[in-house]
């Protein structure tokens, strides 16, 4: 059985309402979770948190493509860096996932986006200067987000 959800609102709900509901897909062999406006006040989403609350729930489990971008508040003291974040997925089987973190400070929050590559949606927004740049077939509109400017170097990257 496959199963693809495709969340495109703002949700404040990711633990009570997407979680349990996948819970309940024990046989589920291929899940594409594609989630866009997370508000999350447990902090970023990483490998632990979808092994434990998603991939440990599916036995049957033999593929799983994501796109999560979330927000979430980010007054603590010791906030995660990039590097941190994309450590936690070196042992994430069968899939390249990339991460990246942005820290909004005047606005107290902070921005991360995690998708298994390659990317199969044909929008990317929220695109900051922390893009990690790759190969995006399917992407027929960028959007761009950030505090800072952004430079000619940029967007020969996205080009």
């Amino acid at each position: 059985m496959c199963f693809s959800l495709y969340c495109g609102m703002r949700t404040h709900d990711y633990d009570k309402l997407i979680i349990p509901l996948l819970h309940r897909m024990l046989n589920l062999e291929k899940l594409d979770l594609q989630l866009n406006n997370v508000f999350h006040n447990e902090g970023f989403i990483e490998e632990n948190s979808l092994k434990e609350n998603i991939i440990n729930y599916m036995p049957c489990l033999t593929k799983f493509t994501f796109n999560i971008r979330l927000f979430y508040p980010s007054n603590r003291t010791n906030l995660p860096s990039n590097k941190d974040i994309q450590q936690t997925f070196k042992d994430f089987k069968n899939n390249q996932i990339i991460s990246y973190v942005n820290y909004f400070e005047k606005r107290k929050y902070g921005y991360g986006h995690i998708y298994s590559y390659p990317y199969r949606m044909k929008y990317y927004d929220n695109v900051t200067n922390n893009f990690p740049g790759g190969l995006f077939k399917y992407v027929a509109r960028v959007t761009l987000y950030d505090d800072h400017p952004f430079e000619y170097e940029f967007f020969v990257q996205i080009s």
